[in-house]
């Protein structure tokens, strides 16, 4: 058996659901507030790629006996990288610690402190053969039958039929939303578009540190806030907010740890920073990629009320778009 070949994951894409005439075509899932990986089984092995393909099969040791769950077979499988807080709800900020963690000591103590679940929602390779080119309904069905669920992965149900009553249920569990997916659909490997599109109870943005503003107060010496950009089409850091709340004492220790061998002398920004937060601030290179919470987006494309939910390792700053500032302030808009 030859080596699995190289696969990007596929990309949904931000938007609403289909009408009602069209609801017999989609198929709903669950949106999962986690981290993307792929997942390769090779010659009983686990192997987990990132999103930006790097390889993340270290952090998450309580992942590997999935390797043993699909019937020797050699496969490529899609998925989230899922922790779960107390209350049984997914959290990113759970999550966070696991991401960043090299060290086997410290990722021994968080396998049993903040244990991860891979939630399986697609298959790309079997064997010697691709499904990318298959619709969605029979990879589903291949899936299905090929996955043995463990106490650590699983393949979470989807939805035919109304995808309003999936949306509806992930509000009352507490989820982010749900992705929609046409049941005719193949995989596209790198690929974003309609075929894919998530539907979200609340609203998170990616977007890249371009500096921070000291503290005062209890936070005197660290950080105060972090001033937030986003890449324009010309490939210009705009400048779309601040952010100061969400923060734990941790994070903030660990961002300066990140954020101070990338000083800079000048604003990494396209555009003027608001004078009130430029003052004072120390500027970054803009290298790291973080998500907050907000409530909407305003008319100029500022981030209203952001709270920080935590790094994102798996994310390239190129990837964080203004675009995707401009969806959410449509999105709001229609709603």
């Amino acid at each position: 058996m030859g080596r699995l070949p190289t696969y990007r994951p596929m990309l949904a894409q931000l938007g609403r659901l289909p009408p009602p005439a069209q609801h017999d075509l989609w198929s709903a899932e669950m949106k999962w507030d986690g981290v993307r990986g792929l997942a390769y089984v090779e010659a009983g092995a686990l192997r987990l790629m990132s999103r930006n393909g790097h390889d993340v099969t270290p952090a998450y040791p309580e992942l590997y006996p999935m390797a043993g769950a699909v019937g020797g077979r050699d496969v490529v499988l899609d998925g989230e990288i899922v922790a779960f807080d107390d209350s049984g709800l997914p959290s990113f900020g759970a999550l966070a610690a696991r991401m960043h963690q090299r060290r086997p000591m410290r990722i021994a103590e968080l396998v049993r402190t903040v244990p991860v679940t891979y939630m399986i929602f697609d298959v790309l390779h079997v064997d010697d053969r691709s499904a990318i080119r298959l619709p969605y309904d029979e990879r589903r069905e291949l899936l299905e039958g090929l996955v043995r669920p463990g106490f650590r992965w699983q393949t979470p149900v989807a939805f035919l039929g109304d995808p309003r009553a999936a949306l509806d249920a992930s509000h009352r569990l507490g989820l982010e939303g749900v992705v929609v997916k046409r049941r005719d659909s193949p995989y596209r490997p790198g690929g974003r578009g309609p075929e894919w599109t998530k539907v979200k109870n609340f609203s998170h943005l990616e977007v890249v540190i371009g500096g921070w503003k000291p503290g005062a107060g209890r936070r005197a010496g660290g950080i105060g806030s972090l001033l937030l950009g986003a890449y324009d089409p010309g490939g210009r850091l705009m400048y779309v907010g601040h952010v100061g709340t969400g923060f734990t004492d941790a994070m903030l220790v660990a961002l300066r740890e990140d954020l101070t061998p990338l000083e800079r002398p000048s604003s990494p920004f396209g555009q003027p920073v608001p004078r009130e937060y430029a003052r004072d601030a120390r500027w970054v290179e803009p290298r790291l990629v973080g998500e907050v919470r907000y409530a909407d987006v305003t008319g100029d494309g500022r981030l209203r009320h952001p709270s920080w939910r935590g790094l994102r390792p798996d994310r390239s700053p190129e990837e964080v778009r203004t675009d995707g500032l401009a969806a959410e302030r449509e999105r709001g808009a229609a709603s």
